[in-house]
Order: structure tokens, then sequence, then C-alpha cells
């Protein structure tokens, strides 16, 4: 790249449960070679993982609950309050579940309501597992923070001939300011707040099923990595970095790009 843009960081998300409802933040304090604060803190396991929290290793998605073969998550609104560990499922606009993830009991209560909510998606008993500290559930092993180029949404819109919500990408950042496709030749490039949180952008992110699925009304209507693969040759959209300088990033600050 010759001329370097200015970005704008649109919008920050969290998602605290894998497969769960994306929480919108106004910032977000990020530290040197973390994770994304309070993202993918806890997933549901479907049926034994041989995930083993005392040394945790990488484990493929399709071991938890997840929007690719579990779409009627997205028929769930669910918060996370990293204040107290309560996470609030809620359905059809009413109150379905609370319960506290730090306790044996809350988490109990969370997992009988997914048991009956989705049995026919469940291989084994419905388990919350807890990230040990330098651990996320992330689908990529080094996925610290996620970006997504909104640019490249809207020419996606054109490709499929439809709208196309940001969120089913389930990305940490949205930014604005580069041109449609412009994130995958960032690689190696370093993104700087006004703050001074550097991100070092280091892979793109391949697409999957669960961006097929609508995340307001948890339909698969959509054939996102299809798409991408007929008119790119690829199913890259957005890209990962990993937190160099930490800081605070806040909504609707200039990002540099070097």
């Amino acid at each position: 790249m010759t001329d370097m843009p200015s970005l704008r960081l649109d919008a920050l998300y969290r998602y605290p449960v894998k497969g769960l409802s994306p929480e919108s933040i106004t910032h977000a304090t990020l530290r040197n070679g973390d994770y994304f604060p309070d993202d993918r803190l806890f997933a549901v396991e479907n049926g034994p993982s041989g995930f083993d929290p005392a040394a945790p290793v990488h484990q493929p998605k399709i071991k938890f609950l997840m929007l690719m073969r579990d779409e009627a998550l997205a028929q769930l609104d669910t918060r996370y309050d990293p204040t107290d560990g309560t996470l609030t499922i809620r359905q059809g606009g009413a109150i379905a579940a609370r319960g506290d993830l730090a306790q044996p009991q809350g988490r109990a209560t969370i997992e009988d309501f997914l048991t009956r909510y989705m049995p026919g998606s469940l291989r084994g008993p419905a388990r919350i597992l807890s990230a040990p500290g330098g651990y996320r559930f992330t689908d990529s092993p080094r996925g610290f923070v996620s970006l997504l180029n909104l640019a490249s949404v809207a020419a996606l819109e054109t490709m499929t001939g439809a709208a196309v919500d940001p969120l089913r990408f389930r990305a940490n950042l949205h930014v604005t300011g580069l041109d449609a496709w412009a994130e995958l030749d960032l690689v190696d490039h370093t993104l700087t707040s006004p703050g001074g949180v550097r991100l070092r952008i280091h892979k793109r992110t391949q697409r999957c099923a669960a961006t097929n699925v609508d995340p307001a009304t948890g339909q698969r209507d959509l054939a996102i990595p299809r798409t991408l693969a007929q008119h790119l040759g690829h199913t890259d959209c957005g890209v990962y970095a990993e937190v160099l300088e930490g800081g605070v990033l806040t909504a609707g600050e200039a990002l540099s790009l070097g």
C-alpha cells in the first residue's frame, strides 16, 4: 500500500459467551498481548469436549454451542454483567433465565434453560466452561482482537442483493475509512489510536456458515462464505490483530494506519 488512509472506529462489541449475543460498548481498555476485554470468557460445552482448564488447549468450535450449527441461539437476547458475573437470558422480551456464572447454582440455572431450549442440538450435557487466565474461547488460537471493515460488508450487500448486518461477523471493532476488502492487505500493518493503543494486524479472518444466520431472527437466509468464494476466490472478510500497546479505545475516534 502506498497511501495510508485514516480510519474511524465506528463501533465496539464484546461477546462474553461464545455463540450468544453481542454487547455494544462505548470504550474498551486493552492490555499488551491480551484479548479483547470480557470477550469469549465462556462457552457452552455441547457434550464432553476434553477441555481442561488446568491445561487449556484451543478447541474447535464444533465442541460448543455455536451459531454455525445452532442458529436458534440468535433468538435469545443475552447480557453479561462483568461486575457481578451475572448472565441474563431474555426470550421474546421476557427474562427466561438468570444466573451468576461464577457460582455452581448460577451456571446450573443457565445450563438447565439451554437444555430445555434446544434439546435437539445437544450431544450431551450443556455445561458452561470458564476461560482460565490467558485463554479465551475464540475461533482462532490467536484471535485476540477481531476487526471488520464496514465497506467490505457493503460490498457483500451488492454481491448478495440483500441487506447484510455487520453483526453476522461477530467482530470486536467495526471500522470505516478503508476501501472494500482493503483490510485483507493490511497483515503486518499497525493501527494506532489517539490514546496510544497499537494493534498489529496478523491474520485474515476466514468466514464460516455462522455468517449465514441473521443475528436478529436466527434464520439461515444468506450464503456468505459461498458468495465470497464465488466473487473473490476466498472466504476472507475482516482481520485479527494483536495488542502491541494497551490503552483505551473509544467508539468514534480516528485510527492511524502504518
